[in-house]
């Protein structure tokens, strides 16, 4: 099951991009022999400054076609790490072959955009700089690769 990471904004070269580079890598590493990946991210801009609806139609044309995708939402479902890994290996059990995540701009996703969403992931109920979402994600998508594959960088 190939993962997208669709977000709004650019991430610079700097600490978040190296990890999320990182993450990404060893998601990949891990996740090939478990029928998960390659992971992407791709980020889109409203440069016309249309505000959610906008960065919504921007995030819908970068979503795959025919595949499932999850908005990173305060409103949404707080997983554990085991129970987020379920859920991903669910997805790829039904046939799932393309998977995204979503992580919308500033003022959040636009409710119609959420409202389409096959599922809506909390990293809880405090607002994350969305640099740090995207390596939060990241970090959790090789956890849960690596908790399939019984690794043991998972410990709880």
């Amino acid at each position: 099951m190939r993962l997208s990471i669709c977000a709004v904004g650019r991430l610079r070269t700097g600490p978040e991009r190296a990890l999320v580079d990182d993450y990404l890598t060893r998601f990949d590493r891990t996740g090939r022999a478990l029928g998960l990946g390659p992971a992407s991210v791709t980020e889109v801009e409203d440069r016309k400054g249309g505000g959610m609806a906008a960065e919504a139609e921007l995030l819908r044309r970068a979503l795959p076609k025919g595949g499932k995708f999850a908005v990173l939402d305060e409103r949404g479902r707080v997983l554990t790490s085991p129970k987020f890994a379920d859920h991903l290996a669910r997805w790829r059990d039904e046939g799932v072959q393309d998977a995204a995540f979503v992580i919308g701009g500033a003022d959040g996703i636009d409710p119609s955009l959420r409202a389409e969403a096959d599922f809506a992931l909390s990293f809880g109920a405090m607002v994350w700089p969305h640099m740090l979402v995207r390596v939060m994600l990241t970090e959790q998508l090789y956890r849960a690769a690596a908790i399939l594959a019984n690794s043991p960088y998972h410990r709880a």
